[in-house]
């Protein structure tokens, strides 16, 4: 079993005895962006101090996924990137609860007794002053902080960080993208944006086209962003510049989720089951529909002129310096 699936519980019937006694924190921690990682510097540590486990509480889906479906907000991150980015800030356990009728239905109280007292064993909690949680919203940190009282644990409040005078958050980070500001979602992140998954089989139109495409299917109705952009994409240790589309091949229509598909400059290798890292450096147009495949490779040819363009200058750039 990988280290990452050893840190990982699903569920609170597997939890265990040693799973108990933590300084736990909770969220959807979308992204896991510079606030997200402040946070957890605060619950790492307060787990120091106290020499107990950091835990981190997610839930799949995430809340507003479950109340509004396909009008949530397009998620920044999947779960596995999630989690392999909590375990590289070094938290202990990551607790996923799977958020359904049952646990929407928990009273506050019954979520702190259930599942942070008879679950966790929390000794401490690390959350803002406006988390809300429990049935309809009702519990708040107020409440938190009475029950720690009553339970001998308890719970501080989280750091907020800010950007040129604005709070980083995830929905500020997907109006950036929106906006096509790479450079902004960096500063927010403190990462460039990626989208990370596994090379899957496609109708190979692509390559017939000959424009072969690594393709990811990413599994949600909607993207953080759509479009035409330039890319780097990671692999084995190597980083591959390219063209992606993200979108649903409105020429070809036949589909419903958006997937990631990937032309690699001047590469031609099998990719397929391998898992790649792709890096979105700036967004040559949106998706469009053509009236022919031949307008439609005559553009995609033009999209790679211009990723070709972009890397030269990058290039010149760093000579420069």
């Amino acid at each position: 079993m990988s280290e990452d699936k050893k840190k990982f519980i699903r569920g609170l019937h597997n939890l265990k005895p040693e799973h108990g006694g933590c300084v736990a924190t909770i969220g959807s921690f979308d992204g896991v962006h510079r606030g997200h990682r402040a946070i957890l510097q605060q619950l790492r540590e307060k787990a120091a101090e106290l020499g107990l486990p950091s835990v981190v509480m997610i839930f799949e889906p995430q809340p507003q996924e479950f109340f509004s479906g396909e009008q949530a907000p397009a998620r920044l991150m999947r779960l596995r990137e999630k989690i392999e980015t909590f375990v590289e800030e070094g938290v202990d356990q990551i607790f996923c609860l799977q958020f359904n009728r049952s646990l929407r239905s928990l009273s506050a109280r019954e979520f702190v007794d259930q599942v942070l007292i008879a679950g966790l064993n929390v000794h401490c909690l690390v959350v803002g002053d406006d988390f809300r949680f429990g049935h309809d919203r009702s519990g708040n940190y107020q409440l938190l902080k009475q029950a720690g009282i009553e339970h001998g644990f308890d719970v501080l409040d989280t750091r907020t960080l800010e950007y040129q005078g604005e709070r980083i958050s995830s929905t500020r980070i997907r109006r950036a993208l929106d906006d096509a500001d790479f450079e902004l979602v960096e500063a927010l992140l403190g990462r460039p944006f990626r989208i990370a998954g596994r090379v899957v089989y496609g109708q190979r139109l692509g390559r017939q086209l000959g424009i072969p495409t690594a393709n990811v299917h990413l599994n949600r109705y909607r993207a953080p962003l759509s479009g035409v952009y330039v890319v780097e994409a990671f692999l084995d240790g190597r980083c591959l510049p390219g063209v992606a589309n993200v979108g649903v091949r409105p020429t070809v229509g036949d589909l419903i989720k958006p997937v990631l598909e990937v032309h690699l400059l001047d590469f031609d290798e099998e990719l397929y089951g391998q898992r790649i890292h792709v890096e979105f450096k700036a967004k040559v147009r949106e998706e469009a529909k053509f009236s022919s495949l031949d307008l439609m490779v005559e553009e995609i040819h033009n999209d790679i002129k211009i990723a070709r363009k972009y890397f030269a200058e990058q290039i010149n750039d760093a000579e420069e310096k």
